[in-house]
């Protein structure tokens, strides 16, 4: 469905290419058509891209978490950035990774762990985790990154 065109959109679409190179900063999330019109971008790119196409196809902010996680790559943890996608709010999460071609259940991606999640509503620890305030008052670039994305439309 919605979740696995979205998903193979993005991740065929862009290449994979730290910010440095992109934008020549060390950390720089960029909206959506940023992204597409650079055709790269980072793990943050394709999340933050993902998570907005699906919100303009309908779905629910509440549905959707950007989590931050650390990734076990070639036997090494990594920080990364995933999108989770919730049925409903008690449901186990579905992976979108620009890592991985398929979106599976959260238990099916044991070489994740995750740190926090955060969507336009909320930051919470962990995936299920309590509730941890703000993210626009923790997370300056997702404040900038939703104000581009809201001028842009989404």
């Amino acid at each position: 469905g919605r979740l696995a065109a979205v998903n193979d959109f993005y991740n065929r679409r862009i290449q994979f290419r730290d910010d440095q190179e992109v934008w020549g900063l060390v950390d720089y999330w960029a909206s959506p058509l940023e992204t597409l019109e650079k055709g790269s971008g980072d793990c943050e790119d394709y999340a933050i891209a993902k998570y907005f196409s699906l919100l303009a196809l309908g779905l629910e902010p509440a549905q959707l978490r950007l989590v931050y996680v650390r990734a076990m790559l070639e036997g090494r943890p990594q920080a990364h950035m995933v999108l989770a996608y919730y049925a409903q709010p008690q449901s186990e999460p579905l992976i979108l990774d620009n890592l991985q071609s398929q979106v599976r259940p959260a238990s099916a991606r044991t070489d994740l762990s995750p740190v926090f999640s955060f969507n336009s509503e909320g930051l919470w620890s962990g995936v299920a985790g309590a509730p941890a305030g703000n993210p626009t008052a923790r997370l300056s670039q997702w404040r900038d990154a939703l104000g581009k994305a809201r001028a842009e439309g989404f």
